[in-house]
């Protein structure tokens, strides 16, 4: 995963293997700079609650692990042939579940944190319904960008991270510092 090509090899020369890499890196790049857009768009709220800078990468990571998880159970099952048109829409259901169950688990705890931590229970709401959307964002990125390469001859295996990375780096830093703008009035 993450533009490493299938068949690359230890014995492969530094300029193919950096070659053969250079593509999705150079994706992954740009998506990056999609996601920090994301936050420019939230400069002003940023600078009034420093607590949003300081648990936004929280909301994202916990998403694109979640994702990631998601991705690779969906890529080992398109790889084996147990995912396919037949079991599709009960697999993208389960994953939707699982991540919603994950997302309201974990953004329970998060906020629980955040409250203690920051002395602001709404702070613990904000970023409890934040964590709810990105993993259930991650879970719908990391079945359904996999099942689209697929269907468009595009091996998921070597190039799905970087689509869910960024799927849950924008919904995560989107979500969290919306809501917050919305609960507190920070626009």
């Amino acid at each position: 995963m993450g533009g490493v090509s299938v068949t690359e090899e230890l014995s492969d020369s530094v300029w193919w293997t950096t070659k053969s890499r250079f593509l999705w890196l150079f994706v992954n790049l740009f998506t990056a700079f999609l996601a920090s857009g994301v936050l420019g768009l939230f400069e002003g709220q940023l600078q009034k609650m420093v607590a949003l800078a300081v648990l936004a990468p929280i909301v994202a990571s916990q998403g694109g692990n979640a994702a990631t998880q998601t991705m690779t159970v969906a890529v080992r099952a398109l790889a084996t042939w147990k995912l396919s048109r037949f079991n599709t829409m009960r697999v993208i259901g389960r994953e939707i579940l699982v991540g919603a169950l994950n997302g309201a688990l974990f953004g329970l705890m998060t906020g629980v944190v955040a409250s203690i931590w920051f002395g602001m229970w709404g702070l613990g709401v904000v970023i409890g319904l934040a964590m709810l959307t990105n993993l259930v964002a991650g879970a719908l990125g990391g079945i359904l960008i996999p099942l689209f390469l697929d269907r468009a001859d595009i091996d998921p295996a070597v190039s799905s991270g970087a689509f869910v990375t960024t799927v849950t780096d924008v919904v995560g830093y989107g979500s969290f510092l919306g809501i917050a703008t919305l609960w507190f009035g920070l626009g």
